[in-house]
C-alpha cells in the first residue's frame, strides 16, 4: 500500500458510506438504513488519505453459516491504485481467519468488478444458483 494511504479495520461513519456508495456510482442509502445496516456489520475496513475516507468494504451475515461481501466502493479519483485489492485482500484473511469452512461466501457482482472478485476465489454460481432481488420500495 502505497505510504499515504491508510487501512483502518473498522466500519465507516454513516456520512461516509453514504457518501462513498454514492460517489462510487453504487445504490444510494438512506441515513436510516445506513445507521441500522451498519451497526449490524461483521467485519469493515475503510481505506483513508489524510483523514478522509476514499474506499471501504464489509462482511454482513451470521459470522457462521452465511457471510456476503458488500460495500465495496473506492473514491473514482482514487481508482486504479489498487485500494479495491487492499480491501478485498483485508476482507478475505478475515474470511480465512474467523469463519468456518462451511460459511456460504457470496457477493453481488456489478458490472467488471466480478473480475477483482475472480482473483480472490469467486465463481459465477448460474445456473445451478440465481442471484435474486427483493427491492423495496415504500410509498408515503
Amino acid at each position: 500500500m502505497p505510504a499515504h494511504y491508510q487501512l483502518e479495520l473498522t466500519t465507516p461513519s454513516v456520512t461516509d458510506y453514504c457518501h462513498l456508495r454514492l460517489a462510487s456510482g453504487l445504490s444510494a442509502k438512506t441515513v436510516e438504513a445506513a445507521t441500522i445496516g451498519l451497526a449490524a456489520t461483521l467485519f469493515a475496513v475503510q481505506i483513508t488519505l489524510e483523514g478522509q475516507v476514499v474506499a471501504m468494504g464489509r462482511l454482513v451475515g451470521d459470522g457462521g453459516c452465511h457471510c456476503q461481501v458488500c460495500d465495496i466502493a473506492v473514491l473514482p479519483e482514487h481508482q486504479g491504485k489498487g485500494l479495491g485489492k487492499m480491501v478485498m485482500q483485508a476482507l478475505m484473511d478475515y474470511i480465512h481467519q474467523e469463519l468456518p469452512d462451511s460459511c456460504y461466501i457470496n457477493l453481488i457482482a456489478d458490472g467488471d468488478a466480478r473480475y477483482l472478485y475472480e482473483k480472490y476465489g469467486f465463481t459465477d454460481v448460474a445456473p445451478a444458483s440465481i442471484g435474486m432481488a427483493l427491492m423495496l420500495r415504500r410509498r408515503t
